[in-house]
């Protein structure tokens, strides 16, 4: 607005000032002898038809029982209905003090209410007679509404000058202050007479503007505001009050131009209000949505409680600690009860600005440099130290400058925060956001339970998963092969990774499995996703194949009961859950059984990778066996593939995590896998560690591996002697004779008798139930193998005998001369096998 327009619309002059209100001149009689114009504006009577008539044509007093016809004070607008609801209305209250309210008569006919003043003139005493024409009063008028406005602004003045909880300043154009109400007197601590005058740079000499795109200076921002004359709205000042000298407030400050009634600037007017509690209460909520972001971004306990320190440093406190049970760091157990002395306690997080916070509160006996737990040294605390008193109480403990919280999870204590305030308000030339407090106050300390009950919450959440992992850890370590013995068949090494923590433990497995004849069955298998559940499912898994496989069952059959099994609905225990389901079906599994004697090795596979087979001059395959289905979804036949392997054959199996990662497929994992295999005199150690440091460079990846590798053998000619015979009676006595000579050879003749009995009992049941040709086959290994094949597919069954049966005890008295025996079946019939022992002097 311009000055002119400004002038224009200013009035400073009240309703019943003199110079605009309307003014009656009265003689002693109240006869009406002078009119103003501002009389004939309110009345509506010029001044010669007012001009002699008595005051009371025009005013009249308010009727005794003080109610008002309706709409009496405003004219109606032309072609306006006529009003409705009651005649009357309530009177207008008391009059304004030394006035009256009359009602007064407008010359189109319409009333009004007015407030009077009477004013009598000097020296109208002696000239205002009986019958006297002279002025003796002046009655000044104005209409009720209009006086109340005023009065009403008057009272807001004052309001604002007394009782205001905002602070204004007047400054003039040298920005020197000319006035202030009482709230600007409290923020600066003295009354207005001892800082009259005073620049604003000199109230507040310390401060600046903290508001981006204005001036940092109380001069540039005020000499702005009077040179332009727009007004300034919500800048936020920073600075320490006269009044609080040792504590840096924030206020929102407004600032306009003020100018007289005929445009004139003569300062301008600041209007601040403190705003330190509701900044504070933002920087808490700030804090707490910085926490929830920061911490618990991973489950790890010591990492959380990193994070609760880094993130309430220096925005809380110049140090904290974080102190956690031992039993919680180590295992992710929780911490037994009974007060601070069963608690003990690790320093697993710290951080300080301030090395004199540092200082403060430590603990009675730290963990000595160098020592083993010198990465998260033990700490125990004085009796009545605020530390001690927060574990015996289970609450918190304000302490001068200390603040202890413990972090809490239902009715357990698995540790504590120790918040520690710096009396000095600067660290480095940063200012600390809680200034040179030296302790906290009842919403700092609200803030501080908080924040320890969300760290608890994160706390116990990676308390859990560092259980669960360990136990799931322990299970797979328990499942997984520990020792795999010597075998006569193939050379063995393998390695086995867990996942990273982020994912857990997964259901990664393999397994050298023993069989009869020298042969062995090599298994690795895949169980879908993490955790407990899927190291028991392995475990489950891995039994299960362990059972089939010594039944001697082919690779195809035993993944096509495998199928079966796992396809099988469980008895409910307890509450219904798919877990299990989800995790068993659509697992994979691997397996081959490799025979030393033939050289062939026969597979199968349920939706796992094939294996790669590298050949004795470092050339590598991978075979196209016949992919089945994963387990538990059924519908399809499992196919199996026969290859024959030259000796020194390398078999490497293993599982996805090996050659699959995130920045890379498969099939990039399986050519790297065959270029590091492919090394043919390397041996099969080197190979292991070779693989893993290719293609699991950081030794971590999100799903588990798992690699078998194994060097194919064959059995010398030596060590195996393998007859045909007929189907005949004398058949018996020729299969004795040509067993007992074979030992001879062999130099076991401490076996002859009881190999003379089992091969007797083993021939005679082919002969009588089986079918022609027979075949006889020992083979000297670790152990004596003693194997008689027919065409025949019953299989034998040991029983007891009735004293009275004439038959039925040979297969009994073969197993007391055994360790072992079996049947396994082939497509052209069976294979009945027994295993000795070598006598003690075989290993002298």
């Amino acid at each position: 607005m311009s000055a002119t327009r400004a002038a224009d619309a200013a009035d400073f002059r009240g309703p019943l000032d003199i110079s605009r209100a309307a003014t009656v001149v009265l003689d002693g009689r109240d006869t009406v002898v002078g009119w103003s114009p501002a009389a004939t504006a309110l009345l509506g009577y010029s001044p010669r038809e007012a001009a002699g008539r008595p005051l009371s044509a025009f005013l009249a007093p308010l009727p005794a029982d003080g109610t008002l016809p309706a709409a009496s004070d405003r004219p109606a607008a032309p072609g306006a209905p006529a009003p409705s609801g009651p005649p009357a209305r309530p009177g207008p209250g008391p009059p304004p003090t030394g006035h009256e309210i009359r009602l007064a008569r407008h010359r189109d006919g319409h009333e009004l209410l007015v407030v009077t003043t009477l004013c009598p003139l000097a020296g109208a005493g002696n000239g205002g007679g009986a019958g006297g024409g002279a002025p003796g009063r002046v009655l000044v008028a104005a209409e009720l509404g209009e006086l109340r406005q005023w009065e009403s602004r008057l009272a807001l003045l004052q309001g604002l000058a007394t009782q205001s909880p905002v602070g204004l300043a007047i400054y003039d154009t040298d920005l020197r202050l000319t006035w202030s109400n009482t709230a600007y007197e409290r923020e600066i601590g003295k009354p207005l007479a001892e800082y009259l005058g005073m620049r604003a740079d000199e109230l507040y000499s310390g401060g600046r503007f903290v508001t981006p795109g204005y001036p940092s200076t109380l001069d540039a921002v005020m000499h702005h505001v009077i040179d332009t004359g727009e007004p300034i709205l919500d800048l936020h000042f920073q600075g320490i009050p006269p009044s609080d000298p040792g504590t840096e407030h924030l206020w929102s400050c407004s600032y306009y131009r003020l100018e007289d009634a005929h445009g004139h600037v003569f300062g301008v007017c600041e209007d601040a209000f403190d705003i330190s509690d509701r900044q504070r209460a933002q920087q808490r909520l700030a804090l707490l949505v910085e926490v929830g972001r920061r911490i618990g971004t991973v489950l790890d306990v010591v990492t959380t409680a990193e994070e609760i320190a880094e993130v309430t440093v220096p925005e809380f406190a110049a140090a904290v600690r974080v102190d956690i049970a031992r039993v919680t760091v180590m295992s992710g157990e929780l911490p037994a009860t009974g007060g601070p002395a069963a608690m003990d306690l690790l320093r697993v997080g710290e951080h300080s600005v301030d090395p004199a916070a540092a200082d403060a509160a430590e603990p009675l006996h730290p963990g000595a440099p160098g020592s083993p737990v010198d990465r998260y040294p033990p700490v125990a605390y004085p009796p009545g130290s605020p530390q001690d008193r927060s574990l015996a109480s289970g609450g918190l403990v304000l302490d001068d400058n200390v603040l202890v919280v413990p972090l809490r999870v239902g009715g357990s204590v698995l540790g504590l925060v120790t918040f520690v305030r710096s009396p000095r308000p600067r660290v480095s030339g940063r200012p600390l956001a809680h200034g040179p407090a030296t302790t906290f106050d009842n919403g700092e300390v609200a803030l501080a339970d908080e924040l320890a009950a969300r760290a608890a919450v994160c706390i116990d959440n990676a308390r859990r998963f560092t259980r669960e992992r360990s136990a799931s850890l322990a299970l797979q370590r328990q499942l997984l092969p520990h020792h795999v013995p010597p075998q006569s068949a193939v050379d063995i090494a393998y390695r086995y990774l867990p996942s990273d923590d982020v994912t857990g433990v997964g259901g990664d497995w393999f397994d050298v499995i023993p069989l009869s004849g020298t042969r062995v069955g090599l298994v690795v298998g895949d169980v879908v996703g993490h955790g407990l559940q899927a190291a028991a499912t392995m475990g489950r898994l891995r039994t299960s194949v362990r059972a089939f496989a010594q039944l001697d069952m082919a690779p195809d059959e035993l993944l096509t009961r495998l199928d079966d099994l796992v396809g099988q609905p469980g008895v409910p225990q307890g509450p219904p859950s798919d877990a299990y389901d989800e995790l068993t079906t659509g697992a994979t599994c691997l397996y081959a059984v490799y025979d030393p004697v033939s050289r062939r090795c026969v597979m199968a596979r349920a939706g796992h990778l094939p294996p790669a087979v590298v050949h004795p001059d470092g050339q590598v395959t991978f075979p196209d066996l016949p992919a089945g289905p994963p387990l538990g979804l059924g519908g399809l036949p499992f196919e199996s593939m026969e290859i024959e392997l030259p000796v020194g054959s390398l078999l490497a199996l293993f599982t996805d995590g090996l050659v699959e990662a995130r920045d890379h497929d498969i099939d990039q994992g399986l050519d790297a896998l065959g270029r590091v295999l492919g090394t043919p005199d390397a041996s099969l150690d080197e190979l292991c560690d070779r693989a893993v440091s290719a293609l699991v460079p950081d030794a971590t990846t999100a799903d588990d591996t798992a690699l078998l590798l194994a060097r194919t053998r064959q059995l010398d000619e030596s060590q195996v002697a393998e007859w045909e015979l007929p189907a005949e009676a004398v058949t018996v006595g020729r299969a004795r004779e040509l067993a007992t000579g074979r030992l001879a050879a062999w130099g076991l003749e401490e076996l002859s008798f009881a190999t003379e009995l089992v091969v007797s009992e083993l021939v005679t049941n082919a002969v009588r139930y089986g079918g022609g040709p027979l075949r006889l086959r020992l083979i000297r290994d670790r152990t004596l193998l003693c194997e008689v094949a027919d065409t025949g597919h019953t299989s034998p069954h040991l029983r007891h005998s009735a004293e009275d049966d004439e038959g039925g005890r040979g297969l009994f008295i073969v197993a007391q001369l055994v360790q072992r025996w079996g049947t396994r079946y082939t497509p052209a019939g069976k294979t009945i096998w027994t295993e000795q022992a070598f006598p003690p002097a075989e290993f002298d």
